[in-house]
């Protein structure tokens, strides 16, 4: 069936300088043609590929906007097909009737994430490299967008195809071996191919490790600030976010209510909640705070527990710390500026890892920065290497590791080279699934369902 011409918004739905048009398919050409005029009279049908003409837009006669269109011929565009970009003024309105006169000269419009799944339909991109740009439109620090163009630029599709390369090497030679005994083909030998076996273990269990590492950078690490009343923990989320973004006030129990805010630390990102101070309150309003921030300290993924590093050690202190118990967490001694009497003996008992700071006069930061990353174990990361960075690349990922798997156990209990072949096959099926090379229609419809309109 031939596929339509589309065309979409390509920019943001937003009053901006530009907005950008792009239509897309064997009749974007003459589409864009119907609506486009160049002011030096040259027609689209005749430029080449990257090439751009200034004019303007019409409809029915009447001049819309000025306009630059830029041509590219397939198979040298995004999509693979003939694409033309008109570029106008971003304005909402001038956007829309620039859209409008496209439809009406036979363009349709474009789905959610349609452009990116004709580029993966015409061998633009494989599945993981064009899941990766959704990633990178949605990117909120700069780890997480190094992280999405490098599998955009194939760092985990090369990953992938290395396994399943050695992986339909060994298969092939089982294959062959088993099917042409009449042939002079070499014999499979066991340790060769219990050792090409384990290597793709080694390498799909690494790329597996990667998906904690990509889901952090992704989706940033739940965190709660958490303290007895007046300890400095508004101080701190404040400290954290650049802005006063929790009340601060020399009364005990200012913050009644979870404030939440996501803080761009570095290529990090913290969900940052600053609770309510935990302690005994016949309050009622205050006593639902504190069961929120209870609630909170129990969900969330890093605790930064504040103590007030001016004052002894007091009962509602203990009990915090028999609230949080075994869960990740770094204690934060804070008001360091001023004489210390906090039990720090104790502290280190129960935390291991201790930061001082001094919210007030911003000092600790960077000190407890670096312990965040140290203790989330990406210190040390790369956001530029290999990530899978979703649910659907580490499930096949993980089905892809059980096959090779079950096939070294069939290979070192004795089973036949037929059961070892089986399991092979499976393993590199997954990993075809992984990169879209075998998919079905509903698992492409499912990966680009949550795109933008116009990517």
């Amino acid at each position: 069936m031939k596929e339509t011409t589309i065309a979409a918004i390509s920019t943001a739905k937003a009053t901006a300088g530009i907005s950008v048009i792009r239509i897309s398919g064997d009749e974007a050409i003459p589409i864009a043609g119907r609506v486009f005029a160049a002011y030096s009279d040259k027609k689209l049908n005749e430029m080449k590929g990257y090439t751009c003409a200034l004019g303007a837009a019409y409809a029915d006669g009447e001049k819309l906007d000025e306009v630059i269109a830029t041509v590219f011929r397939a198979p040298h565009s995004y999509t693979g097909e003939n694409v033309v970009e008109l570029s106008c003024h971003g304005g909402l309105y001038v956007t829309n009737r620039v859209l409008r006169a496209v439809y009406d000269a036979g363009a349709e419009p474009a789905q959610p994430g349609e452009f990116t799944k004709r580029a993966f339909l015409n061998g633009k991109l494989d599945l993981v490299e064009a899941e990766a740009v959704m990633d990178i439109i949605a990117a909120r620090s700069r780890g997480a967008v190094k992280a999405a163009l490098s599998v955009k630029d194939g760092a985990l599709s090369k990953r992938i195809d290395a396994v399943k390369t050695a992986l339909l090497t060994k298969a092939a030679h089982l294959s062959a071996w088993a099917d042409y005994p009449e042939e002079d083909i070499p014999e499979v030998e066991d340790n060769e191919l219990c050792a090409a076996l384990n290597q793709a273990l080694e390498e799909l269990s690494a790329i597996l490790r990667s998906y904690d590492n990509g889901r952090l950078l992704r989706d940033g690490i739940d965190t709660a600030i958490v303290g007895k009343p007046n300890v400095g923990k508004s101080t701190l989320m404040n400290l954290l976010a650049g802005y006063d973004k929790s009340i601060v006030t020399e009364v005990a129990g200012t913050t009644r209510d979870v404030v939440e805010e996501s803080v761009n630390l570095d290529d990090l990102i913290l969900n940052l909640s600053d609770t309510a101070g935990i302690h005994d309150t016949n309050d009622v309003v205050e006593k639902i705070g504190v069961d929120k921030a209870k609630d909170r300290l129990n969900a969330a993924s890093l605790i930064l527990c504040v103590f007030d590093g001016s004052k002894s050690l007091t009962d509602e202190d203990r009990a915090l710390i028999g609230e949080i118990g075994d869960a990740t967490a770094i204690a934060i001694l804070n008001k360091s500026d001023l004489p210390q009497q906090i039990d720090t003996e104790e502290i280190y008992r129960h935390f291991k890892t201790v930061i001082p700071t001094s919210a007030k006069h911003s000092e600790g930061v960077a000190e407890l920065i670096a312990a965040i990353k140290q203790i989330c174990a990406i210190e040390d990361f790369s956001s530029s290497e290999a990530l899978v960075y979703n649910e659907r690349q580490r499930n096949l990922t993980k089905k892809a590791f059980d096959s090779a798997r079950e096939a070294l156990t069939a290979l070192e209990i004795g089973m036949t080279f037929d059961a070892v072949t089986v399991s092979i096959e499976e393993a590199v099926a997954y990993l075809c699934e992984l990169t879209g090379e075998r998919v079905t229609d509903e698992v492409v419809d499912r990966v680009f369902h949550n795109f933008c309109v116009g990517k």
